[in-house]
């Protein structure tokens, strides 16, 4: 039975370790990948990055490798915090990444801008996505990048069967598609507009956003 008030905590220690493993193994999976590509074909030499709900830190580690100088990952996941940590000092990356533990909708106030913010699968399971949108592209001095699940009935079909095993283990967390048409008008009230877009296998979509 879930007892924590976080709901994020779902995101346990079994799957961190498990996804930090996969990572060690075979690198980042395709639609971080393409997410990561599309950032680069953009410029990430000199830049800072916001990581939101970043998981094990596979974007940090990626876009650190490739010329981001530095980079905060606010999750709300405290075992993919160890887990991201563990990796940065693996990699000797531990002083070029902050780390803040928590819901960014309550801590965005208090975090710096950035040049670039990233969610990877993180809308589709937030609860408000659209206040999570607004206020993570307002931290967004030039790049704003998304992973998404794509709307097709196939992925609701499979989105609607995860949210009742999460329902039948008593966990509070629920996923949704999110169109990625809806996400262009939210952001685009904050000045930013889609640049590019991947479909990454039948049920991904990773988009880049420029400020305007």
């Amino acid at each position: 039975m879930e007892t924590s008030e976080n709901p994020f905590e779902a995101y346990d220690e079994k799957m961190a370790a498990a996804e930090l493993r996969h990572y060690r193994k075979k690198g980042p999976n395709p639609w971080t990948r393409a997410l990561v590509d599309a950032l680069k074909a953009e410029g990430v030499q000199g830049t800072t990055l916001l990581d939101i709900g970043g998981g094990i830190g596979a974007i940090q580690h990626e876009l650190l490798a490739a010329g981001t100088v530095s980079a905060m990952s606010v999750d709300a996941s405290s075992a993919y915090l160890s887990a991201s940590r563990e990796e940065s000092d693996r990699r000797g990356l531990s002083g070029r990444i902050t780390y803040q533990h928590g819901d960014f909708v309550e801590l965005a106030p208090s975090l710096p801008p950035a040049d670039i913010v990233t969610l990877e699968r993180v809308l589709n399971v937030y609860p408000d996505w659209e206040q999570l949108a607004s206020l993570s592209a307002g931290r967004a001095r030039r790049l704003y990048g998304i992973v998404v699940p794509r709307n097709r009935p196939f992925v609701r079909m499979v989105i609607s069967a995860i949210n009742l095993m999460l329902w039948l283990k008593r966990k509070r967390l629920r996923a949704a598609v999110v169109p990625i048409d809806a996400i262009d008008r939210v952001l685009g009230t904050v000045g930013f507009q889609r640049q590019s877009s991947a479909r990454v296998g039948p049920a991904w979509e990773a988009a880049i956003y420029r400020r305007i």
